[in-house]
């Protein structure tokens, strides 16, 4: 076309287009040149929120870019990772993952519409929430040799809670039962918080559950930890000694949580975020939020590191959860 037939419209038009044109992801560009979004598969101000805020707002004073944070809930946090999953592998969107969606859910779900250890890559894990095992205060259990005799000698007088069937906590209770050569009775809730009610209240004898919403029960000197269940003691707890330090025989149980994306995501976009990530967990004012707030034990490991767990974890959770014959409610 010559010039002379170029009209002032055409003119108009090309230059809107060349403006527009930066606010978009351009092939070859570094990433990221536009927005991040992280999908949180849980309600605003949980845990797997906080933690993904907390972090992703590193992330972005990193990298210059807004991230977009969105929350959704049910299932277990299966609808947020499939969520994730049907968006492009290009690193823009991120998951926040915990091990309900990733270890847990396929062993619950007859139609899981994803396979978390095929489709799912774990790019870091970013700290860790131990369990503790609590009791009310009317229990005579003062450490967890105490809380085996008692389970022992009165075979399914004990009973404990969870926030539901199929939980950590339901299968850390479990696990417990395997080890100790006991049975308790279990009492599902729907959700942490009516649990810890109940165990305030006596309702429940005790409970596997995580530190954090415990705090208040434990101020109010209406439940007390005789144990952390998690593979390392926790700030939260001060004075409180783990399983293996009492000399009890069972796996840790841990709260992981982490970014994942599709599997097909480019490796050098996986490590981009990795490598961030691992930096926002070295800063001084993250680790004091997440160690000494919270109480939580930062990792930052590798993204086979976490790979590896996420597969490790579905071995032992699948086996307890067969074993137990437990079911999604």
């Amino acid at each position: 076309m010559s010039l002379s037939r170029i009209t002032p419209a055409a003119l108009v038009l090309a230059g809107a287009t060349l403006v527009a044109m930066p606010a978009f992801a351009q092939p070859g560009t570094a990433f990221p040149a536009k927005p991040v979004r992280i999908i949180v598969p849980f309600a605003p101000g949980g845990q797997s929120d906080i933690i993904s805020r907390v972090v992703g707002q590193k992330l972005s004073e990193q990298w210059g870019q807004p991230m977009v944070y969105e929350n959704r809930g049910g299932a277990g946090g299966t609808l947020g990772i499939d969520a994730m999953l049907r968006s492009p592998a290009d690193g823009y969107t991120i998951g926040a993952g915990s091990q309900s969606a990733l270890s847990i859910a396929q062993h619950l779900y007859a139609k899981l519409p994803y396979d978390p250890l095929k489709e799912v890559q774990g790019v870091v894990t970013l700290v860790l929430t131990p369990y503790a095992v609590a009791v009310n205060t009317r229990v005579p259990a003062k450490n967890i040799d105490d809380l085996v005799r008692l389970s022992r000698a009165k075979p399914g007088l004990l009973n404990f809670g969870s926030s539901g069937a199929g939980s950590i906590s339901h299968i850390a209770a479990e696990l417990f039962g395997d080890a100790a050569g006991t049975r308790l009775v279990h009492v599902p809730y729907k959700g942490t918080a009516p649990a810890l009610a109940g165990l305030a209240t006596g309702e429940i004898d005790l409970m596997f559950t995580d530190l954090t919403p415990l705090g208040p029960h434990l101020e109010s000197k209406r439940a007390r930890v005789i144990a952390i269940a998690g593979s390392r003691r926790s700030s939260a707890a001060p004075g409180a000694t783990t399983l293996a330090e009492q000399g009890f025989k069972m796996q840790a149980i841990d709260g992981r949580y982490g970014f994942v994306v599709p599997a097909a995501t480019p490796r050098d976009v996986v490590n981009r975020i990795n490598a961030a990530s691992v930096a926002a967990l070295k800063m001084a004012d993250v680790r004091n939020r997440f160690e000494t707030q919270l109480g939580y034990a930062i990792v930052g490991d590798t993204p086979e590191d976490y790979q590896r767990a996420i597969r490790n974890d579905s071995e032992t959770f699948g086996r307890v959860i067969k074993r137990a014959g437990i079911k999604a409610e």
